[in-house]
């Protein structure tokens, strides 16, 4: 194995999440995506950050 496809090995692993066991303490990726909305509704509300504008829908034009 070459250590180019060891380096790719090893980031597909992180990112599938196997490099570790999930702890039940650091929570799950919806929780932490819960937690980020409400920290940017916060920073809105205090006028900290701006308020995102909506992305347009996404079209089937051919």
């Amino acid at each position: 194995m070459t250590p180019e496809q060891l380096k790719s090995s090893i980031l597909q692993y992180a990112i599938q999440g196997k490099l570790v066991e999930q702890r039940s303490e650091e929570g799950t990726g919806e929780e932490l995506f819960a937690q980020i909305q409400e920290e940017k509704k916060r920073l809105i509300a205090e006028k900290k950050i701006k308020k995102e504008k909506p992305l347009p829908e996404i079209s089937e034009d051919v």
